[in-house]
């Protein structure tokens, strides 16, 4: 087999530190329909780990859509030092033939939120579960990320707001313990952008106000990712969390990618369109080197990734900062 000469192949290392993973572990929460269940993973040694809560798409894959997918994710990231915790939420087709006919089904918008902050609420329990984890938790550090419908449940834990289509109420569902975010492929503005052919399917998009959006966060968008079901404005409208919350925000924008980013969900997933391992590597190890220096400014792990990803004319993406 020919050597592999490519920016990817050439900035990761061929063997990464060990991981261990532990699935399900369930969590008891009073008032949800059924218990939550996630997977947490961790590196094997090292202690202070920051968190990182994972929110799930709304894909149509049993397995990939829930705690069990986007592994080539959440292996990278505790090999590089974190804590990945992923939940299954209610919105899971695992899960439809228990929940889907309660009157928030079938996006579960606000409970998947509300997962989020549950885990927080529950890290002792989660310790007590994994006691290869005890004590070596850092609270201080908690990002969320989320592909998809997630990461719109991601932008509601940074600040962003939505009106419930069915009450009319406003809905805010920030967690102040989060303090970074990872937006990848996240819903754009709502109002008149929000006019693709499906836009009934999920009307509470349409409130989406991204202003209020202040926490920090690295905002993922592909090049290629024409979300026509939502938008007619094109592939921009995933970059929207960049241009219109305030704050410290980074994008990124992956060349080539389209809405999985290459197979982020899981290698060989059926619904990825642009199946690409090095694409799904890169977006793994610039997300991890993003939290990286975010959470440590010594770390500089964030600017040699991106030196090693986002230059030259192998590029696979483009950095842009505010």
């Amino acid at each position: 087999m020919a050597e592999r000469t490519s920016p990817a192949a050439t900035y990761l290392h061929p063997t990464t530190p060990p991981v261990l993973s532990v699935s399900p572990v369930t969590l008891s929460v009073p008032g949800r329909p059924l218990p939550l269940d996630v997977r947490v993973s961790a590196p094997v040694t090292g202690d202070d780990l920051p968190i990182i809560l994972f929110s799930h798409g709304h894909g149509n894959g049993y397995g990939l859509a829930s705690a069990d997918g986007y592994l080539p994710l959440a292996k990278v990231w505790a090999a590089q030092g974190f804590v990945v915790v992923q939940p299954t939420h209610l919105s899971a087709p695992r899960l439809s033939h228990l929940v889907g006919g309660l009157p928030e089904a079938p996006l579960f918008w606000r409970s998947r939120a509300q997962d989020m902050s549950d885990i927080l609420d529950r890290l002792d329990e989660i310790e007590q579960a994994v006691p290869q984890l005890a004590g070596r938790l850092d609270r201080t550090k908690v990002a969320v990320a989320g592909h998809s419908l997630g990461g719109f449940t991601a932008e509601l834990l940074l600040g962003a707001g939505a009106t419930d289509p069915a009450t009319g109420e406003e809905v805010k569902a920030l967690d102040p313990r989060i303090t970074q975010g990872v937006l990848l492929c996240a819903i754009g503005r709502g109002g008149d952008a929000f006019d693709g052919f499906m836009t009934a399917k999920a009307p509470v998009f349409r409130s989406t106000d991204l202003t209020t959006m202040t926490t920090a966060a690295l905002v993922v968008a592909g090049d290629k990712d024409d979300s026509q079901h939502w938008t007619t404005t094109g592939p921009d409208w995933h970059a929207d969390p960049y241009h219109l919350a305030p704050g410290s925000k980074t994008l990124l924008t992956v060349f080539g990618g389209e809405h999985l980013l290459g197979g982020i969900q899981g290698h060989d997933g059926v619904e990825t369109t642009d199946e690409n391992p090095d694409r799904v590597a890169v977006v793994a190890e610039l997300t991890a080197a993003y939290l990286r220096t975010a959470f440590d400014p010594g770390d500089n792990a964030w600017q040699t990734a991106q030196e090693a990803l986002t230059t030259g004319p192998d590029a696979f993406g483009r950095v842009e900062s505010k």
